[in-house]
Formats: C-alpha cells, structure tokens, sequence
C-alpha cells in the first residue's frame, strides 16, 4: 500500500487522479506544483490574470492549463471537468481588493453573491467550495504537500529569545481575539500595548503601521481563526514579510505552529537569522 505523502491528505487519496491547483499570487502555488510534481502526482493548473506567475503558467502545456479573470467561476468548474480531476487545492492568495474592483464576475458566480449575506473572502471561497464539492472534485486542504513548510515549535532560529514569556502571551490573547472575531489574523504588540492589528489591508501593511511608532521591543504574532477553513485559508508567512519586518524594526515573529507557512522555509530562517529576527512557533492549545 503507497503512503500518502502529506498528513493533511484524506485517507483515501489516489495519487493517479489529476489534482488541480487553483493558484493565486505569489510563491506559495510554485511550491505546490513542485511538491506534486516531485512525487509523481498528475497536476493541473487553473490561474489567473494579473495574478497567477507568467513563469508558474508557462510550466504546463497549453492542455494542461486554464487562465480565467478572477470572478469566472463557471469556467473553472468547467475546466476541472474537462482536467477529470479527482482533486483540487487553493494556493495563493488573490489580491483581496478585487472583492471590490477587478472582479468579473459570471452567471455563477453572480447567483452566489446574491445569495450570500455576507460578501467576505471566507464567504466567498466557502461558497466556491462547495460549488467545486457539488461536481464530485474533492478540495484539499491547502497545507496539504507543503509539511516541510509548516512552522514548528520553538525557536526556529536557534537563538535564545530576550522577549519575557508574558509578552508573548498577551500578544497571542489578543490575536486569537482578534481572529475569533474575524478582523485578522495578526497582531503587533509591545510589553502589555496593542500596538497594531491586521485588517483587511493585511499583515505587511500592519508591519508598517507598527514600524511609524519607531520604538523597540514590537513583537508580531500570527494565528488562526477558530474553526479554520484550510481548504482556502492557510496563515502564511515568507520573504516578504520579513522584509517588512527588518523595516519596521520588530524582531521577532510568534507563529502558530503547525498550521502557518514559511514559504522558502529553510532561506527564511537563514536570512532572519542574517538579520537578527527571531522566528518562534507556538502550538497552543485549540480555540
């Protein structure tokens, strides 16, 4: 009997069934396709105009790919007929500002937003979920294949963290507030202060607000939401990101283990190590 190569998979996965990555912006889908394309696993793309990476597109044959304006909702099921895909897993993000312009929504995708009360990006792909389920195509978690990205627990940069324990706490009570509560998923705190909250502009854009404070001892936590969907929302956490943080001057970063990304993990951790930043997984207990 094959292992399934990825704890995040259904028991029952078959790996001879084309799996379809619908791939938003960013690394993150160019990590998924190598990881099934490394074990041997048919993959498909489904991406997206002025968000997928030309490069990532170019990688698939012309049968092998779909490229739709974000809103097309029709012509993606349509293609994961015509793939015969067994699977399909979300990876990256779409810009969220196209919930408000940019979106090019079909007769679909149409009917589902007047459905939905609530026009939120868990609402939106909950529902995009279940139109794919309601074709007989399984969606993935979205950590599924990436096992090796996933933060782990302790110091991940091998450094003794000079931040006091109760800090860091305060920091991932307030985050997991503020993610029970559907406002973000991260936060930016300094000895008992909130200093910043992610909103809808998300997480870099936080960083840069808590940086204009020019102050020492900024901690930026990162958590999940209770009741995760990680079949289209995974926290993830790469380059980029500690870019920002370099700018901003916070030094560390506390991130829920097991469930957040670090894209390029292994070049991360070297270049926070590089930069002084201290990158810390925490597994607490369930919301």
């Amino acid at each position: 009997m094959t292992s399934i190569p990825s704890r995040f998979l259904p028991a029952e996965f078959d790996r001879s069934k084309p799996v379809a990555v619908i791939a938003g912006n960013g690394l993150y889908p160019g990590l998924t396709v190598d990881a099934l394309r490394q074990l041997g696993i048919p993959v498909r793309l489904i991406g997206f105009f002025d968000e997928t990476i030309p490069e990532l597109v170019e990688s698939f044959p012309e049968s092998e790919r779909r490229i739709l304006h974000v809103g097309q909702l029709g012509k993606m099921l349509r293609a994961l007929r015509d793939f015969q895909a067994g699977y399909a897993i979300m990876a990256g993000q779409i810009t969220p500002k196209r919930l408000f312009q940019g979106l090019r929504p079909d007769l679909k995708t149409t009917t589902i937003l007047l459905r939905l009360k609530k026009k939120n990006a868990e609402t939106i792909f909950g529902a995009i979920a279940e139109e794919i389920d309601r074709i007989g195509i399984r969606l993935l978690d979205a950590r599924a294949f990436l096992d090796a990205h996933l933060a782990s627990v302790g110091v991940m940069t091998g450094r003794q963290v000079k931040c006091a324990p109760d800090v860091i706490d305060h920091g991932v009570e307030i985050a997991r507030e503020v993610a029970r509560l559907d406002i973000g998923q991260g936060v930016v705190v300094r000895k008992g202060t909130v200093v910043a909250v992610e909103a809808f502009e998300g997480t870099d854009e936080m960083l840069r607000r808590a940086g204009t404070f020019k102050t020492d001892g900024l901690v930026f936590v990162k958590t999940v939401k209770p009741r995760q969907d990680f079949r289209f929302d995974v926290p993830v956490f790469g380059r980029r990101t500690l870019e920002v943080m370099r700018e901003s001057s916070i030094t560390l970063a506390v991130l829920e283990a097991e469930n957040t990304l670090i894209l390029e993990r292994e070049a991360v951790i070297a270049q926070a190590n590089a930069w002084g930043i201290d990158l810390m997984g925490v597994q607490w207990t369930q919301h």
